[in-house]
Formats: C-alpha cells, sequence, structure tokens
C-alpha cells in the first residue's frame, strides 16, 4: 500500500521552511502526521523518517480494500514503530459501492484499455486519511508515492479539495534514499524491524485491491520484452483455461449488478466472486503502455477479471435499455471522465457533475444479462429487461403489421442528403 498522511493547520517542529505549518489549533506539544502504513519496507522507513524529520508523533492507518493480503499485521509492527494511535479498517463495501461501481456506471476505460485499479482506490483513502487527521488532531499528510508517478498528483489534489489547509509531505521528493539498499541501510542504522530482505525482492512494482493487481518495473520496462508467464497471480494463461465455457447471469437495477445467478450480493462480494470466476477461465488480463499524468509513457500489466465482466455486461444491459442519444452522449463524455479519474480528480466539482449525469442515465438500466467466459474472452450471450426500447414489431424483417411504414425511409435519407447533395452541385469533391 503507498503511504499518505494528512492533517490540520499545526506548527511542524524541525520542519523544512518551505514545509513549514501555520500555527494554530495546537492540540499538543507535539506534532501529529496520518500515515497509510503497510507495515512493509518503505512505509516503516517513512514512519521513522517522519518522527525524526518533524519531530512528529506519527497515526498509522492500514486500509483493507481487498488486496488479499492480512493487515492486521501491520498492527504490531506500528507498535514496534512507538505508534500508539492505529487505525485498520475494512473499507471493502465502501470501495466497491462509491467508487467501483459509480465508474463502472460510466463504463470507464482509459485510453481504450486500463480499467482504473490503482486510479479509483485513492480517493478512498485520501478521504478517510483526512477524516482521520480531524478525528485525531493532527497536522499534516505524508505519502509515499514517488516523484515520477501519477499517485502523488492523486493524493495531493484529493487532499487539497477536501481541506484546502491541509499540508502534504512526499519523503520520496525530500529525502536521499533513492535506492533499496539505502532504505535497508536505514532501517539497520535506526534497528527497524522489516520482512524485506536484500536481494529477494519481487522484480516488479505491484499494486493490489478488489478491483485488479498491477504490475510495473524489473523485465516490464522493456516494451517489446513478453511479461512472465509466471508474473500473473490472480488469473490462469488463456489456453490453459477450462475446455468447458462458463455461463453467468447478472441482474442490473439502476446500472449496478446486484444478483449473480439469481443470488443477491453486496457489491464486495460481487466483484470477489467475479475476480474468482473470471480469473478461473482467464478472464482480465491486460499488457498496456499508458500516459502518465506527469508527461511520460509508462508500461503495466493489469489483471481485472471481475472488473473486465462488468464492463460488458454493463454495456450489454445499456444496450438494450438506454436512449439512442443519451447512449452515445455517455460515450463522446467517458473519455473526460476516465481522464479525470486517472489524473486525480475524483472530488473536482466537473468530475462530480458528469456523475450526476451518468447516475441519471441509469434509471432505465434494470435487468438481466447472461454472459459467457471462456478462455480469457467475455461474451453476451443474452439480455432481458423490463424496461427495454427493443420492440421486436418494428425490427422484425417479416410482416410487421404497419409498425413501421417504409416508405417513410425514403424523405429520411433525401433530407439528410440534402447538405451532400447541394454540395455536389457546387462543385465539391466528396471522393
Amino acid at each position: 500500500m503507498i503511504l499518505i498522511s494528512l492533517s490540520l493547520p499545526l506548527a511542524l517542529k524541525s520542519c523544512p521552511s518551505e514545509l513549514a505549518l501555520p500555527k494554530g489549533n495546537l492540540v499538543s506539544d507535539k506534532n501529529k502526521i496520518v500515515l497509510a502504513y503497510s507495515g512493509g519496507l518503505d512505509t516503516s522507513v517513512i514512519c521513522r523518517w517522519l518522527q525524526e524529520t518533524y519531530n512528529a508523533e506519527v497515526v498509522t492507518f492500514t486500509a483493507d480494500i481487498g488486496q488479499g493480503e492480512e493487515v492486521e499485521p501491520a498492527r504490531e509492527k506500528a507498535k514496534a514503530m512507538g505508534v500508539q494511535e492505529i487505525y485498520i479498517e475494512d473499507l471493502t463495501e465502501d470501495f466497491v459501492a462509491n467508487y467501483v461501481y459509480p465508474m463502472f456506471r460510466a463504463n470507464t476505460v482509459y485510453e481504450g484499455e486500463y480499467l482504473l485499479g490503482t486510479s479509483i482506490a485513492r480517493p478512498l483513502i485520501t478521504r478517510r486519511m483526512v477524516e482521520i487527521a480531524r478525528e485525531t488532531g493532527s497536522s499534516a499528510v505524508a505519502h509515499g508515492a514517488t516523484g515520477k508517478g501519477n499517485d502523488q498528483v492523486r493524493f495531493e489534489l484529493g487532499a487539497y479539495a477536501l481541506d484546502p489547509d491541509i499540508q502534504v509531505i512526499a519523503p520520496w521528493r525530500e529525502w536521499d534514499l533513492n535506492s533499496r539498499e539505502a532504505l535497508m541501510d536505514f532501517c539497520e542504522k535506526h534497528q527497524i524491524p522489516v520482512d524485506y530482505k536484500r536481494g529477494g525482492k519481487s522484480p516488479y512494482s505491484m499494486d493490489a485491491n478488489l478491483l485488479h493487481i498491477s504490475y510495473e518495473g524489473g523485465g516490464l520496462e522493456d516494451p517489446a520484452k513478453p511479461a512472465d508467464e509466471g508474473m500473473w497471480r490472480w488469473t490462469v494463461a488463456p489456453e490453459d483455461a477450462p475446455d468447458q465455457p462458463l455461463e453467468i447471469e447478472l441482474t442490473y437495477q439502476r446500472g449496478d449488478p446486484v444478483a449473480l445467478d439469481g443470488k443477491p450480493l453486496t457489491p464486495g462480494a460481487m466483484l470477489a466472486e467475479l475476480n474468482r470466476l473470471g480469473g478461473m477461465h482467464g478472464v482480465g488480463r491486460s499488457d498496456i503502455v499508458e500516459n502518465r499524468f506527469v508527461g511520460m509513457k509508462s508500461r503495466g500489466c493489469y489483471e481485472t477479471p471481475g472488473g473486465t465482466i462488468l464492463l460488458k455486461g454493463h454495456r450489454a444491459m445499456e444496450s438494450l435499455t438506454l436512449d439512442r442519444e443519451v447512449g452515445h452522449l455517455k460515450d463522446e463524455l467517458m473519455p473526460r471522465y476516465a481522464q479525470m479519474i486517472y489524473n486525480g480528480y475524483w472530488w473536482a466539482p466537473e468530475r462530480k457533475a458528469l456523475q450526476a449525469l451518468i447516475d441519471e442515465s441509469q434509471t432505465p438500466v434494470n435487468g438481466s444479462v447472461v454472459l459467457k467466459l471462456y478462455k480469457g474472452s467475455v461474451s453476451v450471450v443474452g439480455r432481458s429487461s423490463s424496461d427495454s426500447l427493443y420492440d421486436a414489431d418494428v425490427v422484425t424483417f417479416e410482416d410487421d403489421q404497419g409498425a413501421y411504414d417504409q416508405k417513410d425511409a425514403a424523405g429520411f435519407i433525401k433530407l439528410n442528403a440534402l447538405r451532400l447533395r447541394l454540395g455536389a452541385k457546387r462543385g465539391r469533391d466528396y471522393s
């Protein structure tokens, strides 16, 4: 987990002049900083660094958003660091219901492929950190994102939007601990207990939550080099998936899936089960080169099995129930909406305004979709809805009983061709 710390205005002792905080609202003689803490190497080093550099009392926050790892051990590690206030919270349902589902109502995909698994988790973590800072009287926020990535932007834009007076500390932009070996040396010097072993780290930088797991770095930094098959953790290779396809039925209400094969599921349980089923059938792998907000291109690999299924099912449901122009408008706005989330503007007024439009469009998106999972693919088998705009009497190639007068099409075509005919008569070359 990437770390973040937040707080309200308060003077930090031994603080670099450019980061000095205004006095006021002092709750004690000791400065307090909230830190998103996983108990790993980076967060442990940052915890001690904050304590010493800012003469600060650190409040740790460990969020479970479905990353698939036990979070409770972070409690003992934080205690070993001298932390007195420790927050460990399960935010899985909040994450899926209030962040993932709203995003999927828009069929959101960044640059045609990325389902934004990392991007959509940052607003939730930031929001809860700001809340904890207020609850504990903390004075600053510090995050562990590097100066090259997108997460620093996402955390800080969100923090400033939620608390305009918040102070932000970004250790990776300040300190000189620029390698894993330097971090280990720091741990040994300060007697920090960590699980990391020299030479034993994963070759990849990974981030996981209930929506996805991402891989960057290592051999992936060469975009021409195929990813190692052993890298993938959630999905089997499509060629190794079962030879028999699996059909599932998703039931939707107002654009959100509420039942799987007739069984009602909470948002968190729904996504977890779709991850399991999709992973079994090799669904949801992607290998992309994306454009980071800070300006560079980055190669990343992602596993998003449940999200891939949700996207296919939702588009199928909308195809049946959504008005044509509303659907086309959503498709036009989606890339802008995806860019907002990717770049860290979840809490911005333009995203909230666009979300209101998207949510309003979902009123008729009710019904069920049958999907087939087979060797890495998701295909639509059928869809039905009491709010369907599909009229078989109008569409049929057989006798339509007067539901549609085909002669009307002649005038429709002539009117739409008028500007083309006028242009051609005046010598415009359309060939």
